[in-house]
């Protein structure tokens, strides 16, 4: 179902952002870009969820990804 399978991606995402932001905490001189980065990231995973909400129906009993 191509629903379930974007909220896969968008989970994935969600990881990829926390990644950034361990990584940010650990390199000050890159800390702001990583920072920005994070989001960015973040704020696409959160797209596609809501591009499946309002567009596709995913598959009953499947939790959101969204931490």
């Amino acid at each position: 179902m191509p629903a379930n399978e974007i909220l896969q991606e968008a989970k994935k995402l969600h990881k990829v952002s926390d990644s950034l932001d361990v990584l940010a905490a650990q390199h000050a001189p890159i800390s702001e870009a990583l920072s920005i980065l994070s989001g960015s990231v973040r704020g696409s995973a959160t797209l596609l969820e809501v591009l499946v909400a309002l567009k596709l129906r995913p598959t009953a009993g499947l939790k959101s990804v969204s931490n």
